[in-house]
């Protein structure tokens, strides 16, 4: 059997991307959000690194959401009590905290490991259009 060799980078390259979450659906921009902080769009990409990038997303307050979702769709908390279980619709959660609706998607898309911390560290999300990070790459 011949072993294959697989390429480790030496030093971790971070550019920050502004992506503009009003351009497309909640989980089309969630999975390009999730795949820059994953750095599955890297050459040099590998599963046990943390090799992504930061992302600067903005337009919270604007994100697109399709079909019946706006009255339907439901977020759930439960504490481990009885009677402890919580929900927050996404109609009224939008009106409140409308960057928790796209940290949430993004939480559940990258994989439930130690790294998926440190990635979500690197996750801005702004509400408006202006923020104070210096951005490298617009998508």
């Amino acid at each position: 059997m011949i072993s294959q060799k697989s390429h480790q980078p030496k030093k971790i390259q971070r550019s920050w991307n502004e992506v503009d979450v009003s351009a497309q659906t909640l989980g089309r921009v969630s999975t390009k959000i999730a795949n820059l902080l994953r750095g599955k769009h890297k050459r040099d990409f590998t599963p046990h690194i943390d090799g992504g990038d930061f992302v600067v997303a903005i337009n919270a307050d604007k994100i697109k959401i399709t079909g019946k979702k706006m009255q339907q769709k439901l977020y759930y908390h439960y504490s481990g009590y009885p009677g402890g279980l919580r929900t927050k619709a996404l109609k009224d959660l939008i009106v409140t905290k409308p960057e928790e609706i796209i940290r949430k998607a993004v939480f559940n898309m990258i994989d439930d490991n130690k790294l998926r911390k440190p990635m979500m560290r690197r996750l801005k999300i702004v509400v408006g259009p202006k923020h104070e990070f210096k951005i490298d790459k617009k998508i």
